[in-house]
């Protein structure tokens, strides 16, 4: 039996992901950093891990729970940010936010994935963003997390070729999640704005996965918006992303 492991799995594209694992037939670990990890486990008969992937010691946890048994799809779904400028934000907020999104991603990707390639066989996906393409203001450090993520996600894959493991970078703009909500960013035009199904995002960032492809952005309209963010003056991008972020008046 397939054994699954979804992070940031309590809602959102994480939930999806996980429902799609238990369609799909796998045996399923479901972990998050909230006690309602367990009644969306209970609701999907999988098992819930209540663990911080901020610090080193919620990572340990969630290894000691997975233990012995051999992951055969990793999903690194979690991640967090918070409205404002970097100025405006205090410290110990921008260093859970860099903790989750990248320490986080990384203290338990190193390890499961070595146990992969000891066996060779496993896949990964990293969940990354379109942010990661853009000098976000007002998101200043959650972008750059996902900018690292994103580049993380292909070089790994990358230094497994041959290795019969394979990373998938899921690299969504606008979802229709709670992260809006959780990150304070209700009242800005993006949080604001019709986003894309968790659904359809959690089904592309799977099969993506399956097949073993590098990198997959759901939607032409988000493919569109990464491009872009690429080739314009970064200074323009930044300017656009603030009116995207910046909170109402």
């Amino acid at each position: 039996m397939t054994l699954a492991v979804v992070t940031g799995a309590s809602s959102g594209i994480g939930l999806e992901m996980a429902r799609i694992c238990v369609a799909e037939g796998d045996d399923l670990i479901m972990i998050a950093n909230e006690p309602e990890i367990h009644t969306a486990a209970g609701e999907l008969r999988a098992e819930g891990i209540h663990a911080d992937q901020a610090t080193a010691e919620g990572c340990a946890t969630i290894l000691d729970a997975i233990g012995g048994r051999e992951v055969d799809l990793l999903f690194l779904n979690a991640g967090t940010s918070l409205v404002g400028t970097v100025q405006q934000q205090e410290m110990e907020e921008i260093e859970r936010i860099i903790q989750t999104n990248i320490l986080g991603t990384v203290r338990l990707a190193h390890p499961l994935c070595r146990r992969m390639v000891a066996r060779g066989s496993g896949r990964i996906l990293i969940t990354g963003s379109i942010m990661g393409y853009m000098a976000g203001s007002w998101q200043t450090v959650y972008a750059g997390t996902k900018a690292f993520l994103n580049t993380f996600a292909v070089a790994l894959g990358h230094e497994l070729q041959d290795t019969g493991v394979s990373v998938t970078c899921l690299m969504p703009g606008a979802t229709e999640t709670s992260f809006f909500t959780r990150a304070g960013l209700d009242d800005t035009a993006i949080g604001k704005m019709k986003k894309d199904d968790p659904a359809m995002v959690a089904r592309a960032g799977y099969d993506a996965m399956i097949a073993g492809r590098a990198q997959i952005t759901p939607t032409l309209k988000n493919k569109l918006q990464g491009a872009a963010s690429e080739v314009m003056p970064a200074p323009l991008v930044a300017g656009l992303s603030e009116r995207m972020f910046k909170p109402r008046d």
